[in-house]
C-alpha cells in the first residue's frame, strides 16, 4: 500500500470514529433535566403531539435529551388514543383531570405535577 492510501483511509477512520462519538454522545448521554422527565413520566403527565408541528417542536427542546423519558404519544400514529383523550391541538399534555393545552413552560409542568426541576 501507498502512503497516500494509508492516510487516505487513516482519515476515514478517524471520521467513522468522531461521528460515531458524537452520535453516542448525542443520543446516551444524560441530559439536563433527566430527572424531571422521568417524574412527570412515573406521575402519568403524557404529552400529544406530532412531528410535524413547531410549538411540539419547542417543547421538546425546552427538555433537550431529556425529552426521550416524556409518555410522549404522537397523535400521526395514535389517532385513535389521541380522539379518545380529546386531544384537538399541539402539543397538549394530560395530567390526571388536568388538560394544558399549547406549549408549557417547565416550571407550570412542575407546579402542576409535583415534580421538581433538576437543574444539573
Amino acid at each position: 500500500m501507498n502512503i497516500k492510501r494509508i492516510i487516505k483511509y487513516s482519515i476515514v477512520l478517524l471520521m467513522i470514529i468522531i461521528i460515531s462519538f458524537l452520535v453516542y454522545r448525542y443520543n446516551y448521554a444524560p441530559g439536563k433535566y433527566d430527572q424531571f422527565a422521568e417524574c412527570l413520566t412515573e406521575k402519568g403527565a403524557v404529552m400529544y403531539g406530532t412531528e410535524w408541528c413547531p410549538h411540539c417542536q419547542t417543547q421538546k427542546e425546552m427538555f433537550g435529551n431529556s425529552f426521550k423519558y416524556i409518555n410522549y404519544k404522537d397523535c400521526d400514529y395514535n389517532k385513535v388514543l389521541c380522539n379518545l383523550n380529546n386531544v384537538t391541538g399541539y402539543p397538549t399534555w394530560i395530567y390526571k383531570d388536568k388538560v394544558l393545552n399549547g406549549e408549557q413552560p417547565l416550571e407550570l409542568l412542575a407546579s402542576v405535577t409535583g415534580c421538581e426541576i433538576d437543574k444539573q
